[in-house]
């Protein structure tokens, strides 16, 4: 359930409603808008009526149940998108940000290439592993803290912010003490431990869709790292398995209007493991905008027939400034821009 309290509600109002919620055995979670304020309720909440329990308080406009089964990312509990501020640049709102780099942090020239390459197209965040949770234990696995601390210098030399992938709770502190936004992959987006976990950093999550996630499902993951305490969560569609084999992935576009309408989440489209194959990489990036993404997450790498990993779907400078100059003209379009 959540309760929404008065636009002129006083603080002992809205406290007297947080410490009923507490005497009941349930959790409350506030909940900041930009009109309202509001309180989202959290625990077994099917035997009570929250109308019976709230609705006469003072300060209380209303209290209703939610309906989905993920609460506190629900866009009934809150009605404005979230905006992510990742160290002074966000992410979510009118503008969209453009995540770019190659699939790994392979060297030191490599990575730094990469970083000024993309930061001249327009990136505003450097993309890149350093852990690599790969389907065989025998291909490259990254250059792990090493790789990280490439990362941190590639920020420092142009002011991108970084989004690296963190694979397991043994090294989240070490990938935390690193990274601007912490990445789950889809192989993981079902690791309860990682998530809960992922809900007490004070970081950034980019949550990955799953290779065979429901839209549910994918937002109760979510829910997983709000309901611990972290609010700053990002959903990312990568593409689904399908029986197509064309293509590495199918992307789901029709996954993001979607998803804008049921969450408040920013929501992110990575073309280049949505389709797999660098060709048509460009145009799911422009229908990733199209469809009302708030961010693009692409691979690019200096060299790609070179590249260690992922080389097939990755994009070249030359091939990412072009595809830069396209997106801009489609956010205009639609009313958005590149940030």
């Amino acid at each position: 359930m959540f309760i929404t309290m008065k636009p002129h509600a006083t603080e002992a109002e809205y406290a007297d409603v947080v410490e009923k919620i507490r005497a009941l055995g349930l959790t409350p979670h506030p909940i900041t808008g930009i009109e309202r304020k509001v309180v989202a309720v959290i625990g077994h909440t099917s035997g009570h009526d929250p109308e019976e329990l709230f609705g006469s308080m003072p300060g209380v406009a209303e209290a209703l149940r939610v309906s989905q089964p993920f609460k506190l990312v629900s866009r009934e509990v809150k009605e404005e998108d979230t905006v992510l501020d990742v160290g002074g640049v966000p992410l979510g709102g009118k503008a969209i940000a453009v995540m770019a780099g190659p699939c790994s942090v392979e060297s030191r020239e490599q990575i730094f290439e990469a970083a000024e390459a993309v930061k001249r197209a327009g990136a505003t965040f450097l993309r890149g592993g350093a852990f690599k949770p790969r389907t065989s234990p025998y291909e490259f696995q990254g250059m792990k803290e090493e790789g990280l601390k490439l990362l941190a210098e590639a920020r420092e030399r142009t002011g991108l912010k970084v989004v690296t992938e963190v694979k397991d709770t043994e090294t989240l502190a070490m990938v935390a003490e690193y990274a601007d936004v912490l990445q789950v992959g889809a192989r993981n987006m079902q690791n309860y431990s990682l998530l809960e976990r992922l809900g007490t950093v004070d970081k950034p999550v980019l949550l990955k869709r799953g290779l065979s996630a429901t839209i549910k499902e994918w937002l109760m993951a979510a829910e997983y790292i709000v309901a611990k305490g972290n609010h700053r969560v990002a959903l990312c569609e990568r593409g689904i398995r399908t029986f197509e084999t064309m293509t590495r992935n199918t992307l789901d576009i029709n996954a993001v209007p979607v998803l804008k309408a049921l969450t408040h989440l920013p929501v992110v489209v990575d073309p280049s493991h949505g389709i797999g194959l660098r060709p048509h990489v460009p145009g799911i990036a422009r229908a990733g905008v199209a469809a009302g993404a708030d961010a693009l997450s692409i691979e690019v790498h200096p060299r790609p027939e070179k590249a260690l990993s992922d080389g097939h779907q990755s994009l070249t400078p030359k091939e990412f400034e072009g595809l830069m100059q396209q997106v801009r003209v489609i956010a205009g379009a639609v009313g958005r821009s590149i940030l």
